[in-house]
């Protein structure tokens, strides 16, 4: 079996993620790539990619620098058509040399992390096994969920959320930007009335958002004034690479500190683990590097006895996959549900995820265990 083709289909909605006036959740993604891998046997893998569409794409189907070989400027595509795409390890390095002189992180990264889901997804059709299996092991037919969502402006309005998605049936709910970091009283009053309406027996997840920049003393005030209201973690407390401020944020407070959204490779997550300290490592697989980094990142992850719970906002596509990931855990804790109703978020897939008693299932079918709704793409592909 060989690679055929690999493409990035741009998608646009038309909605805004601007959230509009009075709606209690944004849109989703105003725009989104979604990568195809194909191959000569008929089997095409999918990934969507939480970046900027026509830059992976750009990426990716960059003609090859060189006709001697010189693999350091290459378009992805030209790096693995006509390789056997079950070689995920290989191919996985071979993009990310190849394309080490205007890559190594950022959209570059995040290409090859879609497309080595692709090829995850590819290998399991091929082997007729869900990639959970091919990573390791299946250790668990269902994941927590937690729902995703903004702040609202005011106690009334976040009383009002949590209600909201308790009645859904989720048992546990993340609030992230939005108003956040504006009023530090404000803030405070916002999570006490989160944490008034999910009562006792469920669980608040706070974003803080890292566009609120702050020192580690101030980021340690920040968390101190919550945890009166016991929020299961924090996140992004501080600036993605402020490695050594996290670590004295760790070091300082009682509540879980969570980061690694923005990380990648396994390099990336080893400065998180044994430099920054965190308590919760939160990979992106469209951004950490796909499925072979975050296989690493897990066994990582176990060796230095810290949690991974997946950042997975963009549509049902990535939350599959991270299903897969969280099944493949030892210890797996909740995997991350976006509860925005845009097309592009809620219409990827034909069959879309579905809560059961605050769970996901884990996908069973083969590769991701989902089909991509060619009628979503054909409505809004737009290159």
């Amino acid at each position: 079996m060989k690679i055929t083709n690999v493409e990035v289909l741009v998608l646009k909605s038309p909605g805004l993620y601007n959230r509009p006036e009075g709606a209690e959740e944004p849109q989703g993604p105003t725009y989104m790539g979604l990568v195809r891998v194909s191959t000569d046997a008929g089997i095409t893998g999918y990934s969507d990619m939480e970046t900027s569409a026509p830059v992976a794409k750009a990426a990716v189907e960059a003609p090859s620098w060189s006709e001697a070989g010189v693999e350091c400027f290459e378009g992805l595509a030209n790096l693995i058509v006509g390789e056997n795409p079950l070689e995920v390890e290989r191919l996985w390095y071979k993009m990310y040399r190849g394309s080490i002189y205007y890559g190594r992180r950022g959209v570059a990264i995040q290409a090859i992390s879609a497309i080595d889901i692709a090829l995850w997804d590819i290998m399991g059709k091929f082997y007729g096994q869900p990639v959970c299996v091919l990573l390791g092991g299946r250790w668990r037919n269902r994941v927590r969920a937690y729902a995703s969502t903004l702040f609202r402006p005011t106690p009334e309005a976040m009383r009002g959320a949590v209600r909201g998605y308790l009645d859904l049936g989720f048992t546990a709910v993340k609030f992230g930007w939005g108003v956040f970091g504006e009023d530090p009283r404000r803030d405070v009053e916002l999570v006490e009335a989160a944490r008034a309406e999910l009562g006792d027996r469920n669980d608040l997840l706070v974003d803080t958002g890292w566009f609120i920049e702050r020192t580690p003393k101030q980021a340690i005030q920040v968390i101190r004034s919550l945890e009166p209201y016991r929020p299961f973690f924090v996140e992004e407390i501080l600036h993605p690479e402020d490695y050594d401020g996290y670590r004295r944020v760790a070091a300082e407070v009682e509540t879980l500190i969570a980061c690694g959204e923005q990380e990648a490779t396994e390099w990336g997550f080893r400065e998180l683990i044994e430099r920054a300290r965190v308590d919760v490592l939160q990979p992106d697989l469209t951004r950490c590097g796909g499925f072979t980094v975050a296989r690493k990142i897990v066994h990582m992850a176990e060796m230095a006895n810290v949690l991974v719970i997946p950042h997975s906002w963009s549509s049902d596509l990535l939350t599959a996959a991270s299903l897969h990931l969280n099944a493949f855990q030892r210890r797996a804790v909740f995997v991350e549900f976006n509860t925005s109703q845009g097309p592009l978020s809620r219409e990827m897939v034909k069959k879309p995820l579905q809560l059961e008693d605050g769970y996901l299932r884990v996908p069973e079918a083969p590769g991701l265990g989902v089909e991509v709704n060619g009628d979503t793409i054909g409505r809004y592909r737009i290159a």
